[in-house]
């Protein structure tokens, strides 16, 4: 299932803006490469390459760090 800015996973939804997209991104490329992926492994595998790409960038990882 593709997921997009309004409609993702719960298990993303503690990601700040930035990195959110990037967990979308990653996570529908990996169910569009290959659509029998398991859609919780594509979400884990998305979150963790957005967390690295994010800090890796020196943007906010979770949204608290945004604000703060």
């Amino acid at each position: 299932m593709p997921w997009n800015a309004r409609f993702y996973p719960p298990a993303m939804r503690h990601l700040s803006e930035v990195a959110r997209e990037k967990a979308i991104a990653v996570a529908n490329a990996l169910l569009a490469d290959d659509p029998l992926k398991d859609e919780g492994r594509a979400i884990r595998i998305g979150i963790a390459q957005a967390k690295a790409w994010a800090e890796h960038h020196g943007l906010p990882v979770h949204d608290t760090d945004a604000a703060g």
